[in-house]
């Protein structure tokens, strides 16, 4: 991938005509955290609810500059991801991390070279019971999002897309 990502708000301008539904814009839902305000990449996706078994595994693996994209079910009572796990996140590689859930450790997150989108912050820690999929079609916000499609993230929004932006 080239080191300049394209500006969702140009992405958007070339789309805009879209009416197929492979272009998509996620609702102004999240906030920033994490020390990249924009990224992108391809897309892998996991689904969890209050247990960050699968979560945690996945950005403990190699990243390859992918985008790890959470179906938390729009949770704010369990942080799915907190300092160590985006410090896991940072280290392998991973460009970012979107949330449909809360994150957790605010000046960790914000000391790691990884973007991270999530709809806000809760100290509670959730339970790891074993539970949560990877690797299948999701609803974030309900935009559903693809393992394999391509999201891009800056300060005006988030974007996904079923191939890379050219």
């Amino acid at each position: 991938m080239s080191d300049k990502l394209p500006a969702t708000c140009d992405l958007c301008d070339q789309h805009k005509a879209d009416r197929s539904g492979r272009f998509r814009v996620l609702p102004p839902a999240f906030k920033a955290y994490g020390g990249r305000g924009h990224f992108g990449g391809p897309v892998v996706t996991v689904k969890c609810f209050e247990d960050n078994t699968v979560v945690k595994a996945a950005l403990e693996s190699a990243g390859e500059g992918r985008v790890l994209v959470v179906d938390g079910g729009g949770s704010l009572r369990r942080a799915l991801v907190g300092g160590n796990i985006a410090a896991a996140a940072a280290r392998n590689g991973w460009a970012g991390v979107v949330i449909d859930g809360c994150v957790r450790d605010l000046a960790e997150l914000n000391a790691c070279d990884v973007g991270i989108r999530a709809l806000g912050l809760m100290p509670l820690p959730t339970e790891r019971r074993g539970e949560g999929q990877r690797d299948l079609p999701v609803q974030i916000q309900g935009v559903t999002v693809s393992p394999g499609d391509w999201l891009y993230a800056d300060d005006d929004g988030i974007v996904v897309m079923p191939e890379r932006a050219s």
